[in-house]
């Protein structure tokens, strides 16, 4: 493949760099401070300029009123866009909408589309995806309790669901549920559109991930479907392709959350070298002086080039050839960027001693949020699994 950043591409991630650096980062420590939904009001004013910019969605078809850039094109603006908690957020491509304007413009029929895509890809409502469950481990998304019974023309959903992100505030959840008990392992479960506010729809609470509650699209929540009953007409695709639908949507999600990844880390490594530059150890003496703090720059420097180059081919294969002939390599960059992701925040927060872990830089910020990468969308060593797998079976075995 040919990593030359496209001619058109160029003016557009200088504008998108320029609104990050100007706009946003400027904002993160009052939204850390007083939480994101009281600062809804202030993030609409920062979404509301990037659409007049003309760069609203970047991952949305043009019909959409998004940009209309191919998966590869979209990586290279996730990594701009990175760069801050809050970027994808006032771009419109933040999860997990993004994932689920994707599930709804390829499965959903035209009333689910206007009814919920329309408003969803200009930002007028949020959505959440209902997958993950207390009881049941997440790396198997074919073993669920939640059930849809059908009842006529409806679905009933009986079960408890969590880490179901930016519920809080969400209009609808797209819920996986079991449809059909009976059928192949994988051919089990539905993808089903439920409304917020339909009865027996329970936020229990928002999950506190390592002392952080959260709120609005910055949370994570614990919900319980207790005889909620909806249309059967909320399903999306066919009864059963649940599962199908889900790998379809993770792997250009992993793109996207591994090219946020190395923005977190291009800004990390930012932070830590200026930290090195200034700060002085002794009069005259700074932390650049260090080899060991030298190593950690060459050695950040080193693998966030690696992980780039890796994630850029991936997008290429899924452009070129499809989501199924790239999963080695969508598992392959899952699991190696999570990795340069974890220590390059961790040498940043080291470079910075006591600084590092307060609030008073976003190292903190990524730090917490972040070590989850190596967990949600499949934990590194499921997808580790995945690439022996295939690379053995060059060699006769059969796992």
């Amino acid at each position: 493949m040919d990593f030359t950043i496209p001619e058109k591409m160029r003016p557009i991630l200088a504008e998108m760099r320029k609104i990050v650096d100007e706009e946003l980062i400027p904002a993160e420590s009052e939204v850390a401070r007083s939480g994101f939904s009281a600062t809804v009001p202030m993030l609409a004013e920062k979404r509301a300029r990037v659409k007049a910019a003309g760069f609203w969605a970047p991952q949305l078809a043009r019909d959409l009123g998004g940009m209309g850039l191919s998966l590869q094109e979209h990586a290279l603006v996730s990594e701009v866009l990175g760069r801050t908690p809050i970027g994808h957020y006032c771009f419109g491509c933040q999860a997990p909408d993004a994932g689920n304007m994707e599930v709804l413009h390829s499965y959903g029929s035209a009333e689910q589309k206007e009814r919920w895509l329309k408003p969803l890809a200009a930002g007028e409502i949020r959505s959440c995806f209902s997958m993950t469950e207390p009881e049941r481990p997440g790396s198997n998304p074919t073993w669920m309790e939640t059930r849809a019974v059908t009842d006529g023309d409806d679905y009933v959903i009986d079960g408890r669901k969590w880490f179901t992100s930016s519920a809080d505030g969400a209009r609808f959840a797209i819920v996986m549920a079991v449809t059909n008990p009976d059928a192949d392992l994988h051919a089990r479960a539905s993808q089903i559109i439920v409304p917020t506010d339909t009865p027996g729809f329970k936020l229990v609470r928002n999950v506190s991930v390592m002392g952080h509650a959260g709120s609005d699209w910055d949370s994570h929540a614990e919900i319980e479907y207790c005889n909620v009953r909806v249309p059967r007409a909320n399903r999306l695709g066919a009864e059963g392709a649940g599962f199908l639908i889900a790998q379809e949507r993770l792997g250009p999600g992993r793109i996207h959350h591994c090219m946020r990844w190395i923005g977190i880390c291009e800004r990390s490594f930012d932070l830590m070298c200026e930290r090195a530059a200034r700060r002085e150890l002794s009069p005259g003496k700074t932390l650049a002086s260090k080899q060991i703090v030298q190593e950690w720059i060459a050695d950040s420097r080193a693998e966030i080039n690696a992980a780039r180059l890796m994630v850029l081919q991936a997008a290429w294969k899924i452009d070129t050839a499809g989501v199924h002939a790239s999963r080695e390599e969508i598992s392959t960059i899952k699991y190696f960027v999570a990795g340069v992701l974890q220590r390059v925040v961790d040498r940043a927060v080291q470079a910075h001693g006591a600084l590092g872990v307060t609030d008073d830089t976003v190292l903190a910020q990524f730090y917490r949020q972040e070590r989850a990468a190596r967990i949600y969308d499949g934990p590194d060593e499921v997808h580790k699994v995945v690439v022996a797998k295939n690379a053995l079976k060059k060699y006769g075995v059969s796992l």
